[in-house]
This record gives C-alpha cells, structure tokens and sequence, in this order.
C-alpha cells in the first residue's frame, strides 16, 4: 500500500515537472515525451530537476528507456542503479530489419535526435549506447570489445541479415568492424554508411600526417592573428600545444570535442577518455564490402581526402561531400545528411 502511494506522488511531482517544461497544461501517465514535442535539450533539464527531486543523477539520454511519465516513474523507483542498455530505440517504426546508428566519442544516443527525426525510412531506428554511461559498467578500451558488445545485442534483436549500419565519428570505426563481425559469420550487410569517421593520426601515412598538420597550423595561426597579443598566446598553447597536436610519434590529438566551456560529468569524461583510448588502439582492416562515406566540406582537424584514407581498405568505397563541419553536419545540417542517408536506405531496399 505505501508503495503504491509512493509511486502516486512521484507520478504527480513527475507530471507536474513535464508539464512546465513542455508547457502542456494537461499530460497523461503514459504519453510519449517525444510526441509531445521533448527533445534533447528538455530532457536534460527534466533530469537536472529529477535530481534535486530525488537526488538520483541519471543521464538524460535514459528518457529513451522510459518516454512516458508512468515509465520513469517506475524507473526512479528501483533501489538498484540503473544500467543502459546497448541498444535504445529511438523511433519506432515497421518490419523486423531495423536500421542501426551509432554515435560518436564522448557523446550519447540523444546526439542522433536531429537526425533521426528527419531520416525518411519506415524501419525503425536503434541506437548504440556506449557501455559505462550509465556509471555501473566499465567502458570499453578497445573498439573490438565496443562492437561485439554491439554484435551480440543486434544478433539477439536481429538473427539475421542482411543489416543496415549507420555510424558517425568514432561510431563509424565501431560500425566497420561491427560488418567485419557479421560478415565473418556469413550475413550480409545491406548497407554501411560511415560519416566523418577517421582511424587516430597514428594511422595515416607520413604525408597525410604532414598535411594535416599544415592546415591545423594555418587555421589557428590565423584565427591567433585575431586576438589581442595576451590571448593569441593563450590560444596558441591550448589549441596547438595541449589539443590538436600531432607529436613525432603520431600521437595525434584528433578528438570529436563539445564546444569549449561545456564540461563533462565525472562518468561522461570516463567514457569519453576511455573511447579516445580505444580510437588510438584501432588500426581498420581491410573489409570485404561496400563503404558509403560522408565527409564534411569544412575540414580543419581531420583528413580533407578521405578517399585515401579508406578507399584502400575496402573493396568499394563511395564518397560524398556535405556542408558543414564535423560537428556541423549533425547540429547545423542535419536535414542535409538526413537526406543523403534516406537516399543511401532507399537504394538499400530496392536492391533486396
């Protein structure tokens, strides 16, 4: 009796919280936060609430296990922590081959909102979450360990191909050797989209190095030129010097970032530095299949030819070029490259 009374209140507090951030005068138990206009920027502060609530810190990106207020509610009822699970759904949608996305380093499933909100495919749409997120389970240092993570989560949703694989940044090194898994044991891949997705520095050749070494010289040089002489300096030390190296050794410095003056929670600068880790462990093996690449048409931190970098390791590669930056594509141009994967799925199915 006392727990149902409890989880009654925490449904009122829950509801009420909803209610002022989605400026709905009236919201039913099991309505779906999405559909109700929530995105990515009202779920984090529905969970900062939820924390002064009931002093439980719990990723936003947690809104995807439990859309509805009835659902959280129940989730915040459990005495046990919380894990994430490997794969979230993040639109609903028809038949049993769904399309898998991953996100990048240090990020989380809710980077792909934009995107997913404007893919046009009937199939529903899974995202791969990083394992440690949930600050239970350890993250992974080694991409290997990331994709079979992923291969037994998309085996048991999926037994089998062919499968549709989607994954940006980092979450396209983790996309490419979760193909080489599957196909290793005989599926097919109906598609393999990587979008701005590079091996560490290490791994280029000499030359590519020294390319991109030039250009992330010119580009912070000229943006020091813009700065009074005290701050130039600070600048030259904290984006040459500390970020975006590229030592002798080729420990290169080539990370996906937020933007400066964003921080990262304890748990999220873990994952992200344990991500980074595995990046620089990577080397990409040759694929027995077909890449579809996206790059950015602004290019300063990452290799501006990516047919070199991958069109080597694969059997067939495709590029193609979109406005924006690395990070741009996703948050600026996302409809751009929505539209460029809807093609990608719709050539997919025609040729099932």
């Amino acid at each position: 009796m006392e727990r149902k009374h409890t989880n009654i209140m925490m449904i009122e507090t829950v509801t009420s919280i909803w209610q002022r951030l989605l400026h709905r005068s009236s919201i039913r138990a099991e309505d779906n936060f999405f559909d109700l206009g929530g995105n990515p920027s009202i779920a984090v502060q529905l969970f900062s609430e939820i924390a002064q609530a009931y002093g439980r810190e719990l990723p936003p990106s947690m809104i995807y296990c439990a859309p509805t207020i009835a659902g959280l509610a129940a989730m915040l009822e459990q005495p046990t922590p919380l894990r994430f699970p490997p794969l979230v759904l993040l639109r609903s949608g028809t038949g049993d081959r769904p399309v898998f996305i991953a996100h990048g380093l240090g990020g989380n499933v809710m980077d792909l909102f934009l995107l997913v909100k404007h893919l046009r495919s009937p199939r529903p749409i899974y995202g791969l979450q990083a394992r440690g997120l949930d600050g239970v389970d350890e993250p992974f240092e080694r991409i290997e360990d990331m994709a079979q993570f992923h291969v037994n989560a998309i085996k048991e949703l999926q037994p089998h191909g062919p499968y549709w694989l989607i994954g940006y940044s980092l979450g396209g090194l983790v996309m490419l050797e979760i193909a080489q898994r599957l196909s290793q044991n005989g599926d097919k891949m109906a598609l393999l989209a990587m979008l701005e997705s590079y091996p560490h520095s290490r791994f280029l050749s000499l030359a590519q190095r020294l390319r991109l070494l030039t250009r992330l010289t010119q580009h912070h040089a000229s943006n020091a030129m813009a700065l009074p002489m005290r701050e130039a300096f600070s600048y030259i030390l904290r984006h040459l010097a500390g970020r975006l190296h590229i030592s002798a050794d080729g420990q290169g410095g080539m990370r996906d970032r937020r933007p400066d003056g964003v921080s990262f929670s304890p748990t999220v600068a873990r994952v992200r530095d344990s991500a980074y880790r595995a990046l620089e462990r990577y080397r990409p093996r040759f694929y027995n299949g077909k890449i579809r690449f996206v790059r950015a048409e602004t290019s300063t931190e990452f290799p501006k030819d990516a047919a070199a970098v991958w069109s080597n390791l694969a059997d067939e590669f495709e590029l193609e070029t979109i406005p924006g930056d690395h990070l741009g594509i996703l948050t600026v141009h996302f409809e751009t490259i929505a539209s460029v994967l809807s093609r990608y799925l719709d050539d997919a199915s025609s040729s099932e």
